[in-house]
């Protein structure tokens, strides 16, 4: 990944992203700096968070990375899952219901949503969820499309 541009966001474009990311996931980003990279081998870009890549932009909606996730743990649309399923969520694998403990009931189809595991809360991945919160649990079906996941490409990423 390369970064092609990048500059500081200004303080009302900070604002925008801290609605959005209130909004979705009940977080508020406390940093210093705020600065836009545009990738030119990707189709999204990034914010860098004090330096640390801790959002990026889904079809142009700003939403956690994993390390954001890690760094300020969501409130909403999370989904989580059991110790069986760790590894394959981790390598990329989409959610199937069997792997799943709990989901906010309030997550739409459609939603960015964010995988953890059960036992210490850690975000393993980034997904689109293709069914609603309350119908995830189950015994067959893949419900969350991975999109970002624990060692892929954005997640290795250092600027």
């Amino acid at each position: 990944m390369e970064i092609s541009s990048r500059h500081h966001l200004r303080s009302d474009a900070v604002d925008e992203l801290n609605e959005n990311l209130e909004e979705t996931v009940g977080v508020t980003i406390d940093a210093d700096t705020f600065e836009l990279a545009e990738l030119a081998d990707t189709d999204y870009d990034i914010v860098l968070v004090d330096g640390e890549p801790l959002v990026w932009y889904v079809d142009d909606e700003p939403f956690l990375t994993v390390r954001g996730a890690n760094a300020y743990p969501p409130e909403k649309n999370v989904v989580t899952v059991d110790a069986g399923a760790i590894e394959f969520v981790s390598g990329g694998a989409d959610v199937m219901r069997p792997g799943i403990v709990e989901a906010d009931d309030s997550i739409d189809e459609g939603d960015l949503v964010v995988i953890q595991e059960e036992t210490h809360g850690k975000s393993l991945a980034i997904g689109r969820a293709l069914v609603d919160g309350e119908e995830m649990g189950g015994d067959s079906g893949r419900v969350v499309e991975s999109l970002h996941y624990v060692g892929d490409e954005l997640y290795e990423f250092e600027p």
